[in-house]
């Protein structure tokens, strides 16, 4: 069955009516932040089973057996699954027609089509729940950060939990390991709380760990491929490549979306920049009025959905590695180019 995030986050507190949740969608921090909660729900000296789509794929009956068993010492037990497709669809039907399955089991996979197997058989058994995870939306982020913030005792304004956001692209779990950070230099806790302003992302943030990317940036939101070869050669050789490279192309993907968004609601692109503010780093301010008329929304997805396909082929196992982030990037440099 699909469920909204009330319903699988209820169910993750309480599964045992459930044989297995399918957490998907192309945000892997959030469906991995529900993960959590479902190793909270299952307590501290739970065993956890790992196993993967291809094992699943070599012997079908396994899942159906480790959700039976019991623990030799009388913990309780429960089952994840990486990298699972189709592949795990014959498993996962024993599952569903096993006589007893009192081990829950969790099925991480990323974005998923409509046609997809895997998907299809979740959304039609009534003891499965499966949820789609997204990057959110611009005001979505804000919102996330300021309420992700308050875990760790930081009070943060709307323009800086904005700036947090999309430095981060939207990712739960860049998000938190940032917000972290900022507790430990601020001293903040739950109780006892502590503002954190811009000066503190300019000191720890993660732009200031990265050295200066905003040529990479330009050259692969103008389209400048020539710069682009350049600029890659010239971080690889100082040991920046890869996740660094795309998040940083997200960063801004993600802040000419939100921009963007405003524009194609009416307002003109020099209102954008104008209402802006401070919210804007004043070096970058020139080439986002550059970019903003060409780069339109749907464009800007389409991107921003390929840059994170290629973080996860980055971080992913046996994926095309730092091949996938360079590739592209260039792919996202010709689509600028052609917008010129």
């Amino acid at each position: 069955m699909k469920a909204n995030r009330a319903q699988i986050e209820r169910a993750l507190g309480n599964p045992a009516e459930i044989r297995f949740f399918l957490l998907h969608g192309p945000d892997e921090a959030g469906s991995r932040g529900l993960l959590r909660q479902l190793a909270a729900a299952m307590g501290e000296g739970a065993e956890r089973i790992d196993l993967t789509g291809a094992e699943l794929k070599a012997d079908p009956a396994r899942l159906a057996d480790e959700a039976a068993a019991i623990s030799m010492f009388g913990d309780r037990r429960w089952i994840q699954v990486e990298q699972a497709g189709d592949e795990a669809v014959t498993a996962l039907e024993g599952l569903i027609g096993a006589p007893a399955a009192g081990n829950p089991v969790a099925i991480l996979a990323g974005a998923l089509k409509p046609a997809s197997r895997l998907l299809k058989l979740a959304l039609a058994s009534p003891s499965a729940l499966a949820f789609a995870s997204y990057l959110p939306e611009a005001g979505q982020a804000d919102r996330l950060v300021l309420e992700l913030a308050r875990g760790h005792g930081l009070v943060l304004s709307r323009d800086v939990a904005r700036r947090i956001g999309e430095a981060c692209a939207g990712n739960r779990g860049v998000i938190e390991q940032e917000l972290a950070k900022f507790a430990l230099f601020a001293g903040a806790s739950p109780d006892a709380p502590r503002p954190v302003g811009h000066e503190v992302v300019d000191a720890v943030g993660a732009g200031a760990e990265e050295g200066d990317l905003s040529r990479l940036v330009e050259s692969v939101a103008d389209g400048d491929a020539v710069a682009l070869e350049a600029e890659m050669a010239r971080l690889r050789a100082q040991g920046q490549e890869g996740i660094t490279l795309i998040r940083a192309v997200l960063r801004r993907m993600m802040l000419l979306a939100r921009l963007r968004a405003q524009v194609e609601q009416g307002n003109s692109p020099a209102a954008v920049m104008a209402s802006s503010g401070k919210s804007l780093f004043f070096k970058e301010k020139d080439s986002i009025e550059r970019q903003l008329p060409r780069w339109r929304s749907a464009l800007v997805a389409k991107a921003v959905s390929r840059l994170i396909e290629a973080e996860r082929q980055v971080m992913m196992p046996g994926g095309a590695g730092i091949v996938a982030a360079d590739a592209e990037l260039f792919a996202v440099c010709r689509q600028a180019a052609r917008l010129r």
